[in-house]
């Protein structure tokens, strides 16, 4: 498993565990939704995403920012963008 990937595998069990989802993160396609159609997540759900990113990956999601957790593929990105120490 690649470092990539890995982080993609950490996001989504963070999101598993913080929502409490029944599904795997093998289940979790990287480029889908996680909102609306897709994971169907809503809104509630995104103030607790912020705040278990945050802890777990020690990154700021700021209120500006939100659309980063569009996707497990955004999500990443801005990890690796604001925590250089997880490339």
């Amino acid at each position: 498993m690649t470092a990539e990937k890995t982080l993609e595998y950490r996001v989504k069990e963070c999101i598993i565990n913080r929502l409490d989802l029944e599904v795997t993160p093998e289940e979790i396609v990287d480029s889908e939704p996680l909102f609306g159609d897709g994971l169907g997540l809503d809104s509630l759900d995104s103030l607790e995403l912020v705040i278990a990113i945050g802890k777990e990956f020690d990154v700021t999601i700021g209120d500006d920012e939100y659309e980063v957790l569009n996707t497990i593929e955004t999500i990443c990105e801005f990890i690796r963008e604001k925590n250089s120490q997880l490339i």
